[in-house]
């Protein structure tokens, strides 16, 4: 099967979303060699993927994966797609704090450094938040704390497979885009950073497929996979089925623009370091704001608010009150009180 594969790609043909799903059940079952899964992916991306595609690729994913047995109705993640090569801290990481800290159910996927200076687990584990290990620990966790890790190799297991080939050949390939589509809670609703917006428009149109409610797929127009406090920030926005693209900047939702540098780490601590100082109300003014900034898109897209202007005023109100400090010792007690039990 994969062999087929291969010979109708090099010859330029479109898969189907069938195959594609058939040639990804290869691959996540172990039928496909080490060298036929990077000749693939390096195909894949030379000539760029199709929705038909992503989607296929994803459904095969989400049935190989772990899903979390949670009961909620509306469960936001923050996942970006990595790969911006950017050395910003862990934005959608404190984002994700930020947001359950306003009431939203916050299903954080997310894995260790790849190409970053900090992954998101990195940066919990030294900020003493708890990575949640099992899928009922993290259904626990997102029904009484409003927020769950979900640590990506222990859910899309059967992705081993594909570690070796993904690191061998040492560039991005179609599984950044396809980490933020396969949600292990099954999130309808999503903010989801992309190193590229060349490619937002085909992952919101395969989110779509998949059954996504609302989705904002973000760029920031330094290239980052988030919304940017310096720059502007291009957006895809599907919601109900409906796509369009516009462009925003910090003054349309009343911030003050940034400094870039402002935001960039060389190391999990500094990271860590930043990202606490953000959720206790004492970082720089640059830091602050993208996280507002994020933070009032994810309202936004959980449908708390009616625009992202009005998120970001919301998430303001929040901090005045040290809800978000609160919030945030009472992740970190979590960790605390399991090493005690």
């Amino acid at each position: 099967m994969v062999k087929e594969i291969l010979k109708k790609c090099m010859e330029g043909t479109r898969l189907t979303e069938q195959e594609a799903k058939r040639v990804m059940d290869d691959i996540m079952e172990g039928k496909a060699t080490e060298s036929q899964i990077a000749s693939l992916l390096t195909v894949l991306r030379f000539r760029g993927e199709t929705v038909d595609e992503m989607t296929g690729f994803a459904k095969s994913m989400k049935e190989h994966a772990i899903t979390i047995p949670h009961q909620e109705d509306v469960v936001v993640d923050t996942c970006g797609t990595g790969g911006d090569e950017a050395k910003t801290f862990n934005i959608s990481t404190t984002t994700a704090i930020v947001l359950s800290a306003c009431g939203v159910k916050v299903a954080k996927h997310g894995n260790r450094a790849v190409s970053s200076k900090s992954g998101s687990a990195d940066a919990l584990e030294k900020l003493n938040v708890s990575i949640q290990s099992t899928p009922e620990s993290a259904a626990e966790a997102l029904r009484d704390k409003g927020m769950c890790f979900m640590f990506a190799p222990l859910y899309h297991v059967a992705m081993k497979h594909a570690v070796t080939p993904r690191k061998e050949i040492g560039f991005r390939t179609i599984f950044n885009l396809l980490g933020p589509l396969t949600n292990p809670a099954q999130s309808k609703n999503q903010l989801i950073g992309v190193y590229d917006t060349r490619q937002a428009e085909k992952m919101a149109e395969t989110l779509a497929r998949l059954g996504s409610k609302r989705a904002l797929l973000v760029t920031g127009g330094e290239g980052i996979d988030e919304c940017s406090i310096s720059s502007h920030t291009d957006i895809v926005e599907l919601n109900e089925g409906k796509i369009r693209r516009y462009v925003i900047t910090p003054e349309d939702v009343g911030l003050q623009r940034g400094n870039f540098k402002d935001i960039q780490v060389n190391t999990v601590t500094e990271s860590a370091t930043l990202v606490k100082q953000v959720l206790e109300g004492e970082a720089n003014l640059s830091a602050t704001n993208i996280v507002l900034l994020n933070a009032g898109a994810g309202l936004y897209v959980a449908g708390q608010v009616e625009s992202i202007a009005e998120g970001v005023a919301e998430v303001k109100k929040v901090f005045k009150t040290n809800q978000v400090r609160d919030h945030f010792l009472k992740l970190q007690i979590e960790r605390q009180e399991s090493q005690h039990a």
